[in-house]
């Protein structure tokens, strides 16, 4: 883990960005410490309660990456913001940014909230449409509590494409509406100070492209099979679940493991057993999946086997701690402090 994060600097911090790395990955303020101490600038959070458990353990240098929508949230984020008056915001919509500013010159505070607008550079999943940012740059600076700092563009959707020709190709398209319409907006007169953008898969391209200011990787600290085989080794695999096997019932070629859709889930495939060529995992219910192989050596009764999560974030959100080790033994336990933080 300590050498990923050494790699991702050495990789990133002489091409004169911000490095905010996605926090939503180690849901933790003990790593987003360590991740400052390594050169970061601050961190990403997706959720508000994200936000809340971070700030409250003394780590409130934050963006909130996902728009914050509904009353109960805005009370929630009044309260948050009148503590922590780092925390920045997106929004993509004259509604929502219309609701956070009432929700703020309603509580009394007078300092406004730093906000970027979330742009959609092809994701389609949030952000508004380019043609669409000027209209929202002019209503934001109607609104007394709201100071429009930048714009979030993340391309999502070109993470985990296989091959660095076409995945950089993809990106720098990306890129280029992304920096093309915080051009616009500083000609118009607005003062873009941040364009925050990338991830894991794309963020050396988006930190090489002019106009970026800031970078957004995450899942680089620990790595998961589906970036893995997409991007390549440049980052290692330092998170496993440790599984036991419990059962050799049933076949000579297959034995259970402890390990089901509790521990190791699977929107992005199936998780793989560590250092077992020839060995595939099949999830087997809630608490239960298979190891099973054609040919190779038996795997005994009580064997602990490490399994490589598939989709590492996820996998995190379903465990309490963390329990780094070093050369087979462990030095620290880390809560994952922001585990089923959603709201």
């Amino acid at each position: 883990m300590e050498e990923n994060i050494r790699k991702l600097m050495g990789l990133l911090k002489p091409m004169k960005v911000n490095i905010r790395p996605h926090l939503k990955t180690t849901k933790s303020p003990i790593l987003a410490q360590k991740l400052v101490d390594a050169g970061a600038t601050g961190g990403c959070v997706a959720k508000l309660s994200e936000a809340e458990v971070m700030a409250e353990a003394g780590f409130d240098d934050l963006l909130i990456t996902c728009e914050i929508v509904g009353p109960v949230k805005l009370r929630r984020l009044v309260e948050l913001f009148r503590n922590h008056r780092k925390i920045q915001i997106v929004v993509d919509s004259e509604l929502g940014a219309v609701a956070v500013n009432e929700a703020l010159s309603s509580s009394g505070i007078e300092q406004p909230i730093q906000v970027l607008i979330d742009l959609d550079v092809g994701l389609h999943r949030t952000g508004v449409a380019p043609e669409s940012a000027l209209a929202l740059a002019q209503q934001i600076t109607l609104l007394s509590h709201l100071r429009l700092i930048g714009v979030q563009g993340y391309e999502g959707h070109l993470q985990h494409v296989h091959g660095r020709e076409t995945r950089e190709a993809q990106c720098r398209d990306s890129m280029a509406i992304l920096t093309t319409t915080a051009s616009m907006l500083r000609q118009n007169g607005f003062d873009i100070q941040v364009v925050t953008t990338g991830g894991t898969g794309t963020a050396e391209f988006c930190a090489t492209t002019p106009g970026i200011t800031e970078v957004q990787p995450g899942s680089f600290i620990f790595m998961d099979s589906d970036y893995y085989n997409a991007v390549g080794g440049f980052f290692s695999q330092s998170l496993t679940i440790l599984s036991t096997v419990i059962s050799k019932s049933g076949s000579e070629h297959r034995v259970t493991i402890d390990a089901g859709l509790k521990s190791l889930p699977t929107d992005s495939g199936f998780s793989e057993p560590k250092n077992m060529p020839g060995v595939t995992y099949t999830p087997m219910g809630d608490e239960h999946g298979w190891l099973s192989w054609d040919d190779g050596p038996d795997v005994p009764l009580g064997a602990r086997v490490e399994m490589i999560p598939s989709h590492i974030d996820p996998t995190i959100n379903l465990h309490d701690f963390y329990y780094a080790h070093r050369k087979g033994v462990i030095e620290e336990i880390w809560p994952v402090a922001t585990r089923g933080k959603v709201q």
